[in-house]
Formats: structure tokens, C-alpha cells, sequence
């Protein structure tokens, strides 16, 4: 997600930390960059102007701090002001019991995909949720909450026969008190454009059951549109939120900087997939760091440790410090990485290497690897010593690859191995100098 603004703002960035003086001039040309970086993610013009006007004004009326560069400083205020832009502090949900939670937007923004995400979350933070649906309108509608209600175990209510959407919602909350449901997740109905109809019934639903949270769900590629989708909800249902869909498909990300700036309100969450698992709790800071290309290594902790077996990880740990490693704890470790997500989401998270291109050829080179890896028996993989020639081609053929492959690959683990056997021993700084000349070998699987 935000890839192009993490490309064209990091590049923008690159280029300012060389300023060595601090002049309007400089300032001004600098920002150029900025403003052309924030346009070309589709951030609304007014939004994208008003940014740079204000990060200009506290550059000019700043002095430099000694101990940084005047580029680092310019850097430091652009950041800051990105964090703003981005809704600092809290963006975390209403703690009230029962919570009451009301979804709107337009059609086809994934609402009905972010309540159950958003049960799944608010699960985890010890609720039990009821999820109701209130679109009336969209075939199927009624049924797909239902299905994905009964895939998470979540608690469901809604009425077929009803055209009463605040009547289904009244019933629907006394419903949550006979099955102690403390979380009520209202799924309300969307349009392809935002019209009177729309706007009332969402109103009427909102005095009926006066909810804790009413939360924007919106497509994060709307672009210029976003600004005028956000202040028309706004207007209507006074917003306590936004959410932020489909920001795996999106590479701007401008949505996400406009809407926030027009309505006020914080998103509060991102939505990074098609499962249910999918949704990533929105920390404005954070985002600002991997926007700059400075990563965000506290988030990429907190999905290893959603994502990695711990018990695992710990006799992975105690494999590598005996240097007692073979293709089996090689397989179980690429389907441990897999749990985490893209590659390229991953290396997004890590500083510097924001807005890398993995691309493709890498999560093939992965795929090949884990092929190659599962094409071997048990045996093989326990014992990677007796790899010989009439293996290496069965293996090949099983796998689908090359002899060449199967080499590579074989060759690369030995000398992680290797690696590992002279980390044991005491070795790292032999093992330091020495990598050097593995830059060509190292690292993932080169076929």
C-alpha cells in the first residue's frame, strides 16, 4: 500500500536531506517535490497544497538544531506534519459494552466484508460479537453477512421478510441481550452514488440506535472522489471514523490523506486483504515512518508474533544456536514467512528498504525453492548430506525444475549451515570477513 507516495515522497526526501542551508528558495523547490509526490498519490489538490504551505512555514520559522543537518530538519518537520495529516494520537475504537458500531459507504467499499473483520478484532480484545444486517437492497446481501457470521462463529441477526431497516436494528439489539452479544456490528446499505435515500436511512438509523462508533468504510483507490464521498457522510451521520479498504490493490493512497483532512476524524483501520484476518489497526506514526521510507519495525513484531508458531520459534532458535538445521526446519521457516503476507509488504516494514520492488521473480523463486524442498522425502530432508546425483534428478523432475536448481538451492544451504557451524564455534568475525564474497550466492535462491 502507498506505494507510489512512499516512491515519490522518498525520493523527495533523498534529495532534501542535502540542503546545507536553509533559504525560502531552497525550501521552495524542495517542497516542489513534496507537492508533485502528493498529487501524483491522488491527494486531493486543496489537501496536498495546504500540506506543503504548512510544512514551508515551520521550516522557515525554525531554527536549525546543531546537532542535525538543515536537509535532516526539513525532513523532520515534513514528517511530523505527515503524522498530522495522518490523524495523531489514539485511533483505537470506543472501549464501551456493549459497542455499538454502525458501517457506511458506498457501494462496493467492502462493508460487509470489514464487519466481519471487524468482529474477528474486536473478538480478540475479549467481545462477542453480533453482527446485523441492515442492507435490504443488495442481492445476497443478508446472505453473505450470514455465511461469514457462520465461518467466524460470530453470533447473527436479520430479517428477510422486514423493509423497516431501524425496526430490524431495534430488534436486532434486543436479540444481542439474550445472547449476552456485546459487540452489535451494524451493516447498513450502499449505493453506487450517494443519494437522498441513502443519507436518510442511515440518519434513521443512526437516532434509532444511537451507536458508539459510526465508521466510513471506503475504498482507499476513490482518489479525488474520497473528499467529497467523506464530507457528505460526515455532514449526515457525524463520522467517528474511517476504515480504509483494498489497500493491498492501491498504490496511492491519496484517499487515505484527503478523507482524514476534510472530515477530522482518524481512520482507524486499513484493510490488506480478502480475509478475515485482514484488517490492521491504523497507527498514524507508524505509517508516517514507512511513507518516508524509514520503516516500521514495531508493526513487522507484532505481525511475526500474530503470524509465527512461538513454540516453534523457539526450537527453530535452539536449532540455530546447535547449528542443527535441515530442509524440513528450511520448509517449516518459508511457511512461517508466508503467514506473515508479501514479501514486499514485509520489506516495506524494514527502514530503507521501503518501496523495494520484490516483484514477482522473488515469491517465484519461493514457490520454486518450497517445490524443490517438498519434492524431497522425509529422509532426504532430514539428512541433506547424502544428496546425490540420482536424487538431485528425481527431486528435479518431481519439482518440476532443473538439475541446476536443485544445485543451487543445495549449494546455498550448505553454506548457511556452514555459517551457522562458525557462529557456534565462535567463529563471526572469520564468518564477517568472509561474507563478502557470498553477496552473489546469498540470500534467496538465485535460479
Amino acid at each position: 500500500m502507498f506505494e507510489t507516495l512512499t516512491e515519490r515522497l522518498s525520493k523527495a526526501v533523498r534529495n532534501i536531506r542535502g540542503v546545507g542551508k536553509l533559504t525560502e528558495d531552497n525550501i521552495t523547490d524542495a517542497l516542489k517535490e513534496v507537492r508533485t509526490a502528493l498529487l501524483s498519490a491522488d491527494v486531493h489538490f486543496r489537501v496536498a497544497r495546504e500540506f506543503v504551505d504548512r510544512v514551508k512555514e515551520k521550516c522557515l520559522g525554525q531554527e536549525v538544531t546543531r546537532s542535525i543537518t538543515p536537509g535532516q530538519q526539513i525532513v523532520k518537520v515534513i514528517n511530523d506534519e505527515l503524522v498530522s495529516l495522518l490523524g495523531e494520537g489514539t485511533t483505537a475504537l470506543s472501549s464501551k459494552r456493549p459497542l455499538k458500531i454502525m458501517l457506511v459507504g458506498l457501494q462496493g467499499g467492502g462493508k460487509t466484508t470489514t464487519a466481519a473483520k471487524l468482529g474477528l478484532h474486536l473478538r480478540k480484545a475479549a467481545y462477542k460479537p453480533l453482527l446485523v444486517a441492515c442492507d435490504i437492497y443488495r442481492p445476497a446481501a443478508i446472505d453473505q453477512l450470514e455465511i461469514l457470521a457462520r465461518q467466524e462463529s460470530f453470533e447473527f441477526y436479520g430479517d428477510r421478510e422486514s423493509r423497516n431497516v431501524p425496526a430490524i436494528a431495534a430488534a436486532a439489539e434486543k436479540a444481542a441481550a439474550k445472547s449476552d452479544a456485546n459487540a452489535i456490528i451494524f451493516d447498513t446499505a450502499g449505493r453506487i452514488q450517494i443519494d437522498e435515500n441513502l443519507i436518510q436511512e442511515i440518519v434513521d438509523l443512526r437516532d434509532r440506535v444511537k451507536p458508539d462508533e459510526v465508521l466510513l468504510v471506503a475504498d482507499g483507490a476513490l482518489g479525488q472522489e474520497a473528499v467529497n464521498v467523506a464530507k457528505a457522510f460526515n455532514e449526515a451521520v457525524s463520522l467517528t471514523g474511517l476504515i480504509l479498504t483494498k489497500m493491498d490493490g492501491d498504490a496511492r493512497g491519496g484517499a487515505a490523506l484527503s478523507m482524514k483532512e476534510v472530515t477530522g476524524c482518524p481512520i482507524k483501520f486499513l484493510g490488506t486483504g480478502e480475509k478475515t484476518a485482514d484488517l490492521e489497526v491504523f497507527y498514524p506514526e507508524r505509517m508516517a515512518s514507512r511513507i518516508l521510507g524509514m520503516g516500521d519495525v514495531v508493526s513487522l513484531v507484532e505481525k511475526a508474533q500474530e503470524s509465527i508458531d512461538q513454540d516453534e520459534a523457539q526450537q527453530m532458535a535452539e536449532k540455530l544456536r546447535k547449528a542443527d538445521f535441515n530442509f524440513e526446519d528450511f520448509l517449516g521457516q518459508m511457511k512461517q514467512l508466508k503467514k506473515m503476507g508479501p514479501l514486499e509488504g514485509i520489506m516495506g516494514m524494514l527502514p530503507g528498504m521501503s518501496g523495494m520492488k520484490i516483484g514477482d521473480d522473488a515469491e517465484g523463486k519461493m514457490q520454486k525453492a518450497e517445490a524443490i524442498v517438498q519434492s524431497m522425502t522425509l529422509y532426504e530432508r532430514r539428512n541433506p548430506n547424502i544428496m546425490n546425483g540420482s536424487r538431485r534428478l528425481r527431486i528435479a523432475k518431481g519439482s518440476g525444475t532443473k538439475v541446476s536448481d536443485v544445485n543451487s538451492l543445495i549449494k546455498q544451504f550448505t553454506q548457511m549451515r556452514k555459517m551457522m557451524k562458525k557462529m557456534k564455534g565462535g567463529g563471526m568475525k572469520k564468518m564477517m570477513r568472509q561474507m563478502g564474497g557470498m553477496g552473489a550466492s546469498g540470500g534467496m535462491p538465485k535460479f
